[in-house]
C-alpha cells in the first residue's frame, strides 16, 4: 500500500511538471513553425528570382539561315535579296492594317517583325519605336540588303521597310499593303530619316 502511496506522489509530481513545461513547448514549436515558414518563403523567393526572364537586350545579331552559303560579301547581299523577295512573293498585297501580323492585315513594323522571324529565325522588336533602337546606324550609301530603312510619313509617324539592293525596300504601305518601293523615288527620298543593319549576314 506504502508502495503504491509513492508511485501516485511521483505520477502526480510528473504531471504537474508536464504541465508547468507545456507553455514552453508551446513557444519552442510556435517559434519552429515561424521559422519554418520564413525558410519556405525564403526558398521561394530564390526560385521566383532564378526563372524571372531578363530584360531582353537587342544587339546586332549574326543570322545564319542555312540557305546563305559561305561566300563573298557581294554573293550573300544577292543571296539576301533572293530569300527576302521570296518571302515578299507570300505576302504581296497583304492589305494594311495597324497591330495585324497575319495575311489578313498587317503593319510596317509587323511585316518587319514576321520577316525576321521566318527568313532568318531573328526576333525583333514589334515596334518601329523598338526597331530604331536597336542595331547600329549606316549611311544610306553603305545600306545592305536586309538593313532596316525609317521614314518619317507625317508629324508623329513613322514607317519602316526592309532593303532589298539598288534603292529597292519591301514594306506594308498603309495605301497599298505589302510592296516593293523605292527609296530614290521623290516621295521616300524626303520622307527618309535612318537605316540600321541589325543583322551581320
Amino acid at each position: 500500500m506504502l508502495h503504491f502511496k509513492l508511485v501516485m506522489r511521483s505520477c502526480a509530481k510528473i504531471e504537474h511538471r508536464v504541465q508547468d513545461l507545456l507553455p514552453e513547448w508551446s513557444k519552442l514549436f510556435k517559434m519552429k513553425a515561424v521559422f519554418s515558414a520564413i525558410s519556405l518563403l525564403l526558398f521561394c523567393a530564390v526560385l521566383a528570382a532564378c526563372s524571372t526572364t531578363p530584360e531582353r537586350n537587342y544587339q546586332i545579331a549574326i543570322a545564319k539561315p542555312s540557305s546563305l552559303p559561305s561566300s563573298s560579301s557581294a554573293h550573300v547581299s544577292r543571296d539576301v535579296r533572293a530569300l527576302l523577295v521570296d518571302h515578299y512573293q507570300g505576302w504581296r498585297g497583304t492589305p494594311y492594317k495597324m497591330g495585324g501580323l497575319n495575311k489578313s492585315g498587317v503593319d510596317c513594323s509587323g511585316f518587319v517583325y514576321i520577316t525576321y522571324r521566318e527568313v532568318f529565325g531573328m526576333t525583333l522588336p514589334r515596334s518601329t519605336r523598338g526597331l530604331s533602337n536597336i542595331g547600329s546606324g549606316v549611311s544610306l550609301s553603305q545600306v545592305a540588303p536586309g538593313d532596316l530603312v525609317f521614314f518619317k510619313t507625317g508629324t508623329k509617324q513613322k514607317h519602316v521597310g526592309i532593303y532589298l539592293g539598288k534603292g529597292d525596300f519591301v514594306h506594308a504601305s498603309t495605301s497599298k499593303g505589302v510592296i516593293i518601293s523605292n527609296i530614290h523615288t521623290p516621295y521616300w527620298t524626303d520622307a527618309y530619316r535612318e537605316s540600321r543593319r541589325v543583322a551581320r549576314f
